[in-house]
């Protein structure tokens, strides 16, 4: 006969290995529990501890929205960081945005325990310069995403930082004002990962320093930069952007400068934010509307210089766009929206306030034929989509 197994008794859940009761911690939904769990004893604590990944202030600025400013920045210093990453030595996420007066040797604790942190966040760490990216760039080699939004850094710091984390996908530069086409070239050629890139505000970035970057790069955020047609060119080159945004007043490409973006390079390229671009061409639009077939959403609002050689380029080009932009756009007139209206067969929103030079006549009769199609008004701003976007 076989033998009954032998249980004992004394055993209990305190019993079970680390691994076991980190795999417990980490199937914790509730916040509540996942914060009581530490309490039971030191041992649960060590394993709470581990089990932590992400660490945010509560009075730092949220990751994807980092303005305005907090009333209260929360004062941290390297004494601070050290006690925090010695006990969460698991953490492959940090955002100290918010920190608006932390210095550079705040971040000096990552040299030692930043080796597998992937996300770091320093929005409006006014007080981070090239030498704070330099403590990064040693103690944080794995990083694959880091936000410098409004950081005083140059090319010289970001250079440091690209050489020694290559694994990098996303970087957000936005209001790095001191940053330059010679960043954004080192940038490019040491992290062929590289996905997603922002850039607004940058206004001594022309663009040329994309040139010959990763098809890998997919996104890219130039809201009121001062981009040239060379630099359009450069932006565009890996071939494998998905979305772009170079809207905004500042852009001061005239005439059919914008046409790089149908040069070829863009076969992929499914959304793209021209708003504001007033001095956006014809020509520029018809070579983009033909140069690229895989636009799902596009943004015309406010480019007055578009008339209807390029909204029936459009229209007989454009087989796959589902929304399209044309607020305020003061020569949008009726023959140019039956250019729309008998072409786009995938349009389904189609945003419209204010156009003058369009009659009353003309949009009934295109709710009329087009009624699957709705067409609405936009709101002030557009805000187009966090990455990764929907794919």
């Amino acid at each position: 006969m076989m033998e009954e197994p032998c249980y004992d008794a004394r055993k209990s859940i305190m019993d079970l290995p680390e691994d076991c009761l980190l795999a417990i911690f980490r199937q914790l939904k509730s916040d509540t529990d996942r914060n009581s769990f530490g309490l039971t004893c030191h041992r649960w604590l060590q394993i709470q501890n581990l089990g932590r990944q992400f660490l945010q202030f509560h009075c730092s600025l949220t990751i994807h929205n980092p303005s305005p400013l907090p009333h209260i920045a929360p004062n941290i210093n390297s004494f601070h960081l050290n006690r925090l990453l010695f006990r969460f030595q698991q953490l492959s996420s940090l955002s100290l945005s918010g920190c608006t007066e932390l210095p550079d040797s705040g971040l000096t604790p990552l040299q030692n325990f930043g080796s597998k942190l992937q996300s770091l966040y320093l929005d409006c760490c006014f007080g981070i310069t090239d030498n704070g990216l330099s403590i990064v760039a040693a103690g944080c080699p794995s990083l694959t995403s880091i936000s410098l939004y409004r950081c005083s850094i140059t090319d010289v710091g970001l250079e440091i930082l690209v050489k020694s984390c290559k694994t990098l996908k996303d970087v957000n530069l936005s209001y790095c004002s001191l940053i330059s086409d010679l960043g954004i070239r080192a940038l490019s050629r040491e992290c062929q990962q590289i996905q997603a890139v922002k850039i607004s505000f940058c206004r001594n970035i022309s663009g040329i320093g994309f040139k010959g970057c990763s098809q890998a790069l997919t996104y890219l955020e130039a809201d009121s930069c001062k981009l040239d047609p060379a630099g359009i060119l450069g932006v565009v080159s890996g071939g494998g952007l998905e979305y772009l945004n170079v809207s905004g007043p500042s852009c001061c490409i005239r005439g059919d400068g914008l046409a790089a973006i149908g040069a070829g390079f863009a076969m992929r390229l499914r959304i793209l934010n021209l708003r504001m671009c007033r001095n956006v061409s014809d020509g520029s639009v018809v070579a983009i509307a033909k140069g690229c077939p895989a636009l799902l959403e596009w943004n015309l609002a406010l480019c007055h210089e578009v008339k209807f050689p390029g909204w029936e380029a459009i229209g007989l080009n454009c087989h796959n766009l589902e929304i399209l932009h044309v607020n305020r756009c003061r020569n949008l007139c009726d023959h140019g929206f039956q250019a729309l209206r008998d072409g786009c067969n995938r349009l389904s929103v189609l945003y419209m306030h204010r156009s003058c030079r369009v009659t009353v006549t003309a949009i009934e009769l295109f709710k009329c034929i087009r009624g699957n199609v709705e067409i609405k008004e936009e709101e002030l701003m557009y805000i187009g989509p966090k990455w990764p976007f929907y794919r």
